[in-house]
Parts: C-alpha cells; sequence; structure tokens
C-alpha cells in the first residue's frame, strides 16, 4: 500500500516537510561514502531554511501541552489501555521538556560555525563544492567514516528536540484519524465536509494499481482525481473505480 498525505494548513504543511528532511538525513548519515555524508549535511541547511520560522518551537510546545492534557482526560475512561495511555504521555513530556530545554534561535550553532556556513553559501552554486573552491571541506571528507558521523552528529544535535517534538505532534495527528472505505467512481472522488476543519487528509491505495491521487481540499469539500503514468511519465486520467481508503485527521 501507498500513503499519500493532504495537508491542510501551512503549519501542518511545514512539519511534513521537515518530517521528510529528517528521513532523508537520517538515511544519508548513516551511510558510509564521503558523497553521502555530504547530502547530510546539505540537508540539514535545508531544514534551517523550512524551520526559520520564529514560532515553530512555540506552536510545537502549545500542541504538546494541548495533548498532554487531552490524553490525561482519558485517564478515568476504563475502555483506554493505561499502560498505552501512560506511555503516550510520557513520549508528549519528554518531547516537550527537551525542547523547551532549547535556548535561541533554531540552527544557530549551525549559523554560528563559519566553516560550515562557508559550505552552506557554496552548496547553493550548481557544482560549487568541488575541492577547489572547499579544499579545507574536501579534506574532511577523506576523514574516516566514524569521525564525519560523529561530526555530523554532533552539529545536529541541538536540533534533535525539535524533530522528536515533530515526530510526536504528527503521530498523534494520524492515530487521530478514522479511517474509511471509499470508491472513486471513473476516477473520481468529492465529499463535503460542511465546514468542519481537518488538519491532515490521508489516501492509501493499493501499490499495483498504479493509481496516483491528485487532491485539492478546503474546509468545505475535498476533490481527489485519481491518475495514473504512461511510459513518458505523463500523467493521464485513470480508467475505472478505484477504491482506496480514506482518512481525515484532526486534533
Amino acid at each position: 500500500m501507498i500513503v499519500y498525505e493532504y495537508p491542510f494548513n501551512e503549519r501542518i504543511r511545514t512539519l511534513l516537510r521537515l518530517e521528510d528532511l529528517f528521513e532523508k538525513f537520517s538515511f544519508f548519515l548513516h551511510q558510509s561514502d564521503p558523497l553521502q555524508h555530504h547530502v547530510a549535511i546539505a540537508t540539514i541547511f535545508e531544514m534551517l531554511e523550512v524551520a526559520g520560522r520564529a514560532d515553530l518551537k512555540s506552536d510545537l510546545l502549545q500542541e504538546l501541552d494541548r495533548q498532554k492534557n487531552t490524553l490525561i482526560g482519558f485517564k478515568s475512561n476504563p475502555n483506554v489501555q493505561a499502560e498505552m495511555l501512560d506511555q503516550v504521555i510520557n513520549d508528549v513530556e519528554r518531547a516537550s521538556v527537551n525542547l523547551m530545554a532549547c535556548t535561541g534561535k533554531t540552527g544557530q550553532n549551525i549559523r554560528d560555525n563559519e566553516w560550515l556556513m562557508s559550505i552552506r553559501g557554496r552548496t547553493i552554486i550548481p557544482g560549487g563544492a568541488c575541492e577547489f573552491d572547499l579544499p579545507s571541506y574536501h579534506a574532511w571528507k577523506k576523514l574516516p567514516t566514524e569521525k564525519r558521523f560523529a561530526d555530523i552528529s554532533n552539529w545536529f544535535s541541538p536540533l534533535a528536540p525539535l524533530f522528536d517534538a515533530i515526530n510526536v505532534v504528527l503521530r498523534l495527528l494520524r492515530e487521530s484519524g478514522g479511517t474509511t472505505k471509499v470508491i472513486a467512481q471513473g476516477g473520481s472522488y468529492q465529499q463535503m465536509l460542511q465546514g468542519k476543519v481537518y488538519q491532515l487528509l490521508r489516501v492509501t491505495l493499493p501499490r499495483e494499481m498504479g493509481a496516483i491521487p491528485e487532491i485539492s481540499a478546503n474546509k468545505y469539500m475535498l476533490w481527489i482525481r485519481i491518475m495514473s503514468q504512461d511510459g513518458d511519465m505523463k500523467p493521464k486520467p485513470f480508467e475505472g473505480d478505484v477504491p482506496f481508503d480514506l482518512t481525515l485527521c484532526n486534533f
């Protein structure tokens, strides 16, 4: 199955972008080739661009606090598994405490590192990080894999609480939704939302169908058009009915 997600607002869009960058960073960090570690560093620079909003940290702290209060309210419900609920509350509290302990602007340690900033300035130029442009960076890439891994991990570590908080918030958001099985008749599906506010839409499709959803939505209506791709990767309307799982998420 392939899951496609559609954010209803800019706040969730930013969190999804950062989640995607973190997955990319984690993959390349744990590789061994210098070129792969270069991608990991370049991804940190991308993170700084996306996470540059001054209110991102405060938004996450407020959401974590709100979720904690909501979850504590479930403690009196006899139908809730107490052990699982306590674990989720602990995850929320840990993420909140660690994020609150972060001081200064997000990624300020990177911005204060002149060497990293020199690399950042060159990476925005196509081919700008060649050895003749950045000989010291070229020398660093020749260091043992373990040393490069340790350096990158150290540079990223002040950002780790932010991404832990993002992971917790998005996990709770995804788990808040109820999934329904629907059919896009003739490759098209519409649903009136009647003004109810959602934050995230998830569409789950079987991989083997080759069906790709194009999603547009607001607080009144969602519209999903199912497309396919030919050999030249050109999209075209999917022919026939398409069953899929639809999940609307909201805290």
